[in-house]
């Protein structure tokens, strides 16, 4: 057996002893030692197999794979600006938690700095964001280096899945000497000086540790208490925080993201917080943030209020602080074993009645014929099942689902998006992805520019996987959302129409032909909502087109609703 044949056959084999069941592969020549093992492995039945051509794309869809999984997916690229390519995706994993895992193909270390073809200094490519980076030297013919080999595999694993209370990237950076492919039927080769076994019983070399999870309950928060809810590393903990919620008697203002049907959240709780002199006479003692709330400027604005106690529930080692306002921070262990404490039952009322009053005022402004993005928000959720999954882009998508989510029970669907960095990059191959692991049905929602941002998400080869997808594109020909911005105000529009409004002009319908994906134009909600309910086979594309005009018109008009909750 060649060198590297050993230490690729190694390292995958005890990868999916830890637990790995999906792989992108990108191709290479430095790293085909790894492209032989992982098929192998695949052939075998211990895993499945992507291959992608495009790195960045290939990142991002490891990312999408263990969005809702919490598993670990493996990248594998070859040496080079390969590596680089994957520096968004693996960033969006460092700020979300989600688990991955790099095995970056590397030239010797003797060929650094000397002018060698495609050869770059990989270790410490990703700087501070990974949770484990190992420079793992060419394997040479010598007994005693594949329990080292499996034990690093292990510690990458431990990192990536948050062993130590902490998800995110993880970084194998492995040599590889030629020759490259495995030795061929009657090739002479030196036999390997010691077995390559893992442990009896396909265990891995080392379990790693597991959290611990029992906490004391949370007490001591007074009777006026507001929680707010944003995004979470794992989407399943949103209903249980809700749960909580309930139990206690809070209000929530909840983002659109996790996994629940959002009983108990207030309707259209951003909004509400625009109608300031209600909310002055019904102002929490205390604002329990927990997770990454990031939507909603109202939501800022109340957190920097200096009449209200602000404290925070995280999910990791660290916490989200922005405005420096947090006094205390707590585990999220903490807050899942609460399960009674003081409340104010009429304070709280009064923020439920708010928020159905505010329902009813709002439903004639997103039901008014038109289409806009919330109301394709409304039937893109009228469409979902329990069990479904609901990908958003960032920019204007999640803040219409925010608008357009009355908050009263659907079903369990499971909303998520890439709100680490809350980017545009790789979005549709993180849907691709999610589609790919979670149960049910998958739509993503995103913008023209967030879907031309990452066409080649759409670039499946005819032999890898295919996922049951509907992408629906909100198409407003640019950044719509810069609209609703400052940058959007009437006396600004001279500057606006070119670097902030950036129309493409791009024909969707030829680029999905050119893909091989089915694209049909959906001009209105009602043909929308028609599209939705027809079964899927495959990946399609539903555009909408929008007026960007509008978007700054409609969130006056609800800004309006809001403000007369207490009249």
């Amino acid at each position: 057996m060649h060198p590297s044949t050993a230490l690729a056959t190694v390292l995958v084999d005890e990868l999916v002893r830890c637990g790995v069941r999906e792989v992108v592969l990108c191709p290479g020549s430095r790293s085909a030692p790894l492209a032989y093992a992982v098929q192998e492995a695949e052939r075998s039945g211990r895993l499945r197999l992507h291959v992608r051509v495009d790195e960045r794309s290939a990142g991002f869809l490891a990312l999408g794979l263990a969005k809702v999984t919490r598993r670990p997916a493996v990248v594998v690229t070859t040496s080079g600006t390969a590596v680089a390519n994957l520096h968004p995706a693996v960033l969006e994993a460092h700020h979300a938690r989600v688990p991955m895992l790099v095995l970056s193909a590397d030239r010797p270390a003797e060929l650094r700095g000397t002018g060698a073809n495609q050869t770059t200094v990989q270790p410490g490519l990703f700087g501070a964001v990974v949770r484990l980076e190992h420079d793992q030297p060419p394997a040479e013919p010598l007994a005693g280096q594949q329990a080292a080999w499996r034990s690093v595999a292990c510690r990458a694993w431990a990192a990536a899945v948050g062993a130590a209370g902490d998800p995110g990237p993880a970084h194998l950076n492995v040599g590889f000497r030629d020759p490259l492919p495995p030795a061929l039927p009657g090739e002479e080769v030196v036999p390997w000086p010691e077995p390559l076994d893992g442990r009896p019983g396909d265990g891995p070399w080392v379990r790693a540790p597991q959290p611990v999870l029992r906490m004391e309950p949370l007490a001591d928060l007074p009777a006026r208490t507001l929680l707010v809810l944003g995004d979470l590393p794992d989407p399943a903990v949103a209903g249980e925080v809700l749960a909580v919620a309930q139990r206690r008697g809070w209000p929530v203002v909840a983002e659109p993201f996790g996994t629940s049907d959002r009983r108990g959240a207030l309707p259209h709780g951003p909004l509400l917080l625009t109608d300031e002199p209600w909310l002055a006479q019904h102002l929490p003692e205390t604002v329990l943030t927990v997770g990454r709330a990031t939507l909603s400027r109202e939501v800022g604005a109340l957190l920097r209020r200096g009449d209200v106690h602000v404290e925070h529930v995280s999910a990791t080692s660290t916490w989200t602080n922005p405005s420096h306002v947090v006094r205390a921070v707590h585990p999220l262990g903490r807050l899942l074993a609460t399960t009674d404490g003081p409340v104010d039952p009429g304070w709280a009322q009064s923020w439920h009645a708010a928020g159905a009053a505010l329902a009813r005022r709002v439903a004639p402004v997103l039901q008014d014929g038109s289409t806009t993005g919330p109301s394709a928000a409304v039937a893109v959720l009228g469409a979902l099942a329990d069990g479904d999954t609901l990908v958003l882009g960032s920019s204007n998508p999640p803040r219409d689902v925010d608008l357009a989510d009355p908050a009263t029970p659907r079903g369990a669907r499971t909303v998520v998006g890439n709100r680490g960095l809350a980017g545009i990059d790789g979005m549709l191959s993180t849907a691709v992805g999610v589609a790919l692991t979670a149960p049910g049905r998958t739509v993503a929602l995103v913008g023209d520019l967030t879907f031309l941002h990452d066409v080649n998400g759409l670039l499946i080869g005819p032999d890898e996987p295919r996922p049951d997808l509907t992408v629906v594109v909100l198409n407003d020909d640019g950044g719509g959302i810069f609209a609703t911005l400052e940058h959007g105000a009437p006396e600004r529009a001279a500057d606006f129409a070119r670097v902030f409004g950036t129309a493409t002009g791009a024909d969707l319908a030829a680029l999905c032909r050119g893909y091989g994906v089915e694209h049909r134009l959906v001009p209105s909600t009602q043909t929308l909502l028609a599209a939705l309910a027809e079964p899927v086979r495959g990946v399609r594309v539903l555009e909408v087109p929008l007026d960007p005009s509008a978007h700054r018109a409609l969130r006056a008009r609800l800004r309006a609703a809001a403000r007369s909750t207490a009249t």
